[in-house]
């Protein structure tokens, strides 16, 4: 896996050891030797991780850390703290300030390669669901204003572990931050309950013999419903091969016995709060989606979205195209104003909406038409749904404030099977439509078969 490190160090050959290890993994390596430089890199450059020394003259790693994560363009960038620092406080600190690791010097390879790995892989999820976002606001399906902060509360873990006193320890570090922790004992339990797809992080404790446990974090990594669920890993010191193999199967994360609550709670925080990040990402692009294929006034599917609907749907099945059009609304617009209008569209919009079936699409076409497509409908249903729809919009005038208005739509009806082209469906539905406007309106016609052989 390549990908752009910046390594940060006061000490040159810190540096240049820590360069050459990464360049013999084929990374790409850029280099700091101070907090300043640093944070003009990762602004510039953005890097995918930045290896980041704690102990350095001026502005020292955790200040660097809590700049990088207040600043939108590096906020996202994983932080590893390369440290000769051991105590378990400058850990939460660091943790707390948005790192997502320590590291001791002299750092060990394996450990380096496997935390950069597994963060890598987190890295690159992210920045494809956040490319997909930013795209959506440029195209203005999304507001660009300011995210609220991601909170934990509420969140839903799961605890495996055998021994009681550490779900014990684990279960109260959680509930600190009001998250709620569900307590299994056996693997079969772990997965029954994490298949349902309910939780926000799952803490699994190694036992001595991980073999199992580590076969449930691959097992959960290739389902659907877990694949994005973070897996935290609690082990002994000198389960370190473990560890890294857990790493290697999708773990995000770990912390070593005996369990220092302050740092397990940090943990868990940072991996629930990523969570939610990507969850609040992919529900971004799936309103932008919804938006680029919907009308923004009246709610209905839009031209875009029907026309490939119907092109689908006439490659394989029958289908029945009904044009619809309100009759005389220009008038409307010039008498009451488009305010009114508006009011209108919405209103014939969900009257048209409500009579269909979940099978069919309504769309509005453009102006004041909309287009109907009726899958699996024959000449004579598509006509009795069309008349339906007629009748609907006319049995009730359309009120706002003091204003009444008694609105009708004209219909045209046109059914093709499979292989004819949309075009010629809609066009034979046009025609329709055209003759039904010109015998008096407020009604619904056919398309003639002899028009429609014409047009072939």
């Amino acid at each position: 896996m390549t990908a752009r490190v910046l390594a940060v160090d006061d000490i040159a050959a810190n540096l240049r050891l820590l360069e050459a290890k990464l360049q013999a993994e084929y990374y790409e390596v850029m280099l700091a030797s101070s907090g300043q430089e640093a944070l003009q890199i990762a602004f510039t450059q953005l890097p995918d991780v930045i290896l980041l020394d704690v102990m350095m003259p001026g502005m020292d790693g955790y200040q660097v850390c809590t700049a990088l994560k207040a600043d939108a363009r590096t906020q996202h960038i994983p932080v590893v703290m390369v440290t000769a620092l051991t105590d378990s406080t400058e850990r939460v600190r660091g943790l707390e300030v948005g790192a997502d690791d320590f590291l001791s010097k002299p750092v060990d390879d394996a450990t380096l390669f496997a935390r950069l790995r597994a963060l890598l892989r987190v890295k690159q999820v992210q920045d494809a669901w956040r490319l997909r976002a930013e795209t959506a606001r440029e195209l203005g399906l999304e507001s660009s204003a300011p995210e609220p902060a991601i909170s934990v509360a509420n969140a839903r873990a799961l605890v495996l572990a055998e021994v009681p006193e550490e779900m014990a320890v684990v279960r109260q570090a959680l509930e600190a931050d009001a998250i709620k922790a569900i307590c299994v004992t056996n693997v079969e339990d772990a997965q029954k309950q994490l298949g349902k797809g309910e939780f926000d992080l799952a803490l699994l404790a190694l036992p001595s013999d991980a073999t199992e446990v580590l076969r449930l974090a691959s097992r959960l990594r290739a389902q659907n419903n877990t694949r994005d669920l973070p897996l935290l890993l609690l082990a002994d010191t000198a389960q370190k091969t473990q560890v890294l193999r857990g790493f290697d199967l999708g773990a995000n994360d770990h912390a070593f016995r005996p369990l220092d609550p302050n740092e397990l709670r940090a943990r868990a925080r940072n991996q629930i709060r990523r969570k939610r990040y990507q969850e609040r990402l992919r529900a971004e692009l799936d309103r932008s989606l919804e938006m680029a294929v919907t009308d923004q006034l009246t709610g209905l599917r839009n031209r875009r979205y029907v026309r490939r609907h119907l092109d689908g749907l006439l490659r394989t099945e029958e289908a029945a195209v009904l044009l619809v059009d309100i009759d005389k609304f220009k008038s409307i617009n010039d008498t009451y104003g488009h305010n009114v209008g508006d009011v209108a569209l919405r209103e014939v919009a969900e009257r048209l909406r409500v009579q269909l079936r979940a099978a069919d699409v309504v769309a509005r076409y453009g102006g004041e038409e909309f287009l109907a497509v009726l899958t699996g409908a024959p000449s004579a249903y598509a006509l009795i749904v069309a008349d339906r729809l007629r009748e609907a919009i006319a049995a009730e005038p359309i009120r706002t404030g003091d204003v009444v208005l008694p609105v009708t739509i004209s219909i045209g009806v046109a059914v093709g099977g499979p292989g004819v082209p949309a075009d010629q469906l809609i066009g034979s539905a046009d025609e329709a439509l055209y003759r039904a406007k010109r015998d008096g309106r407020n009604r619904a016609y056919l398309a003639d078969p002899e028009l429609d052989k014409s047009a072939q």
